[in-house]
């Protein structure tokens, strides 16, 4: 279980640490990655959805056990956007920063993986 925790917690972390930044920059990504963002909804609507998700895996880190079963969400949520980045890729409709960012949710996706495994069911 301590396995478990350790990787919540550090992908938790991680997570946080990246997003948050987000919130204020914008523009800055619209000028980075071309085109501007139109959408500002759907920026700050993903950047909500995606913070969210890094509260659940601290929750997770704090009593892996119990809430096991969230495990199998959390890999949804790694994995669906590294399998939308390989194909980007392959398409060349991704830039190389955001695709590194989703090989980092691969490795994170994987630990979740062993995670999930090596912990035991709640009592």
């Amino acid at each position: 279980m301590k396995f478990a925790r350790i990787t919540f917690l550090i992908a938790g972390i991680y997570g946080l640490l990246v997003l948050v930044p987000d919130y204020f920059l914008e523009r800055t990504w619209g000028e980075m990655f071309p085109p501007p963002i139109t959408h500002a909804e759907l920026y700050y609507g993903f950047l909500g959805v995606a913070v969210a998700w890094q509260v659940v895996f601290l929750i997770i880190a704090g009593n892996p056990s119990r809430y096991r079963p969230i495990m199998l969400a959390a890999l949804i949520e790694k994995f669906s956007f590294a399998i939308a980045a390989v194909a980007l890729h392959f398409q060349n409709r991704i830039a190389g920063g955001p695709f590194y960012g989703a090989m980092v949710d691969t490795l994170l996706g994987a630990l979740f993986i062993a995670a999930y495994l090596k912990t035991p069911r709640a009592q």
